[in-house]
């Protein structure tokens, strides 16, 4: 791991270099050291969240929970997760990343490892709220954190290789998964127990890495020397002070925010994005499942290819944000893609239907990455902690609408895929509020 403490001796800005050209060289190198240990932790939050989707058909069967149940269970986790996130993030801006990550790793990898020994609904629904409230403020605490170390620029280019880490989850996770089914039977285990356990255990480990090896921010980080350092804080203080007086939002009171229309229609876009996001994370698994008798291993390597191309999308459209306009034309036509790609699943038969998925999955992390990036150039200090969480705090109770829409609609109708025209509706009309975003106080 490129993370590693040592002496304040890295090669320092040269005489010739000018500021800009040292803040790039000097983003570049947090980037480096940074991002593996903060990609790890998100792979690892994002699989003990999801990874229940490989096994709802075998809780139906072993546990008697039902589509609807299930759905249910699956989306109270986003409750306790919205409900904890801004006092999360409030909490980190005051006693450091470092500590708060740590516990957050901490206490989710063991409830996840837990959720091996439910018993039925009630518990399944109890361990669910469990997670969400200790997984809470993993993401905005990441996304707070990166506003000490980068400015707009290169924060959109970090926000989108730390998204992708729910490709690498999902493309590794889902096969993985698979595999972990099948261990049915041993030790008197079921395969969807096994699953649990030996994904959620590896958390606890990395927790003490974080806890070693992260940094609170510049002036902790053992690769930079004091003066490096400054540029560092003073550069992204300055903007955010900059992008905070242009929007008239000063004040650093949360409630700045809600007056905030821009803000108001991001949140709406992104709530939007959300609710299609879970509903196909959750149910992938059962409605590839019902398109034959396919092996757990091949349902997850079937789940795996819209995260495929999801990777692909985060990898090469966020960059490409390089203006206010293109930003939000990014945005519209991204859910516009979801939205088109959720109709053909809708309708078609199964291997259109998956490259309706797959198509789908293109524009997952496009959009996210770039409103995730949208608060950071209105607000500034303690409202942008805040704003940040409130955005993923509102959005994730996408998380909570979509499974439950898709099991309630399943259990109704018979139909995997009725559920998804609800996200579909919902797609269209945040594309629309997408066309009036403005990603920049001055365009």
């Amino acid at each position: 791991m490129s993370l590693i403490r040592g002496s304040r001796t890295p090669d320092a800005a040269t005489p010739s270099e000018t500021p800009s050209d040292a803040l790039g060289e000097l983003d570049r190198r947090n980037l480096r050291r940074l991002m593996p240990l903060l990609l790890a932790a998100y792979i690892m939050s994002f699989l003990d969240r999801t990874n229940i989707g490989l096994a709802k058909e075998r809780l139906e069967v072993d546990l008697g929970i039902s589509a609807a149940a299930y759905g249910l269970g699956a989306g109270l986790f986003f409750l306790t997760y919205a409900a904890s996130e801004v006092p999360s993030n409030l909490i980190m801006h005051r006693v450091g990343a470092r500590w708060w990550i740590t516990r957050i790793m901490l206490t989710w990898g063991i409830i996840s490892a837990c959720m091996a020994f439910v018993q039925g609904e009630k518990s399944f629904y109890a361990m669910r709220l469990l997670l969400g409230a200790a997984e809470a403020g993993l993401l905005p605490g990441i996304l707070l954190y990166f506003t000490y170390w980068f400015r707009s620029e290169t924060r959109g280019r970090a926000i989108g290789l730390l998204l992708l880490g729910a490709s690498i989850a999902s493309v590794v996770g889902n096969p993985l998964g698979g595999l972990l089914m099948e261990m049915d039977g041993i030790g008197g285990w079921h395969g969807w127990q096994w699953m649990f356990v030996i994904e959620g255990v590896p958390c606890v480990f990395l927790a003490f890495v974080v806890f070693r090896f992260l940094p609170d921010g510049p002036a902790k980080a053992p690769w930079l020397t004091a003066e490096e350092a400054r540029l560092v804080q003073d550069a992204v203080t300055r903007e955010q002070n900059e992008g905070a007086k242009a929007a008239g939002n000063e004040s650093g009171f949360l409630l700045t925010v809600l007056r905030d229309k821009q803000m108001l229609l991001a949140i709406f876009a992104n709530w939007t994005h959300q609710v299609a996001l879970y509903s196909v994370v959750y149910f992938l698994p059962g409605i590839i499942g019902g398109w034959g008798h396919l092996s757990p291993f091949t349902i997850g390597l079937l789940t795996g290819l819209p995260w495929l191309t999801a990777a692909v999308g985060a990898i090469f459209v966020p960059p490409r944000a390089t203006t206010p306009r293109r930003s939000r034309n990014f945005v519209v036509v991204g859910l516009l893609m979801m939205f088109t790609g959720l109709v053909v699943a809708a309708v078609a038969g199964p291997v259109i239907a998956l490259l309706g998925f797959c198509f789908t999955g293109l524009a997952f992390f496009v959009v996210q990455p770039l409103l995730f990036n949208f608060p950071a150039t209105r607000l500034a200090g303690k409202t942008l902690a805040g704003g940040l969480a409130l955005l993923n705090t509102i959005g994730i109770t996408g998380g909570f609408v979509g499974p439950y829409i898709m099991g309630y609609a399943e259990d109704a109708t018979g139909n995997h895929l009725s559920g998804l025209w609800v996200s579909v509706v919902l797609l269209a009309l945040g594309a629309l509020a997408a066309t009036r975003l403005r990603f920049s106080p001055k365009s």
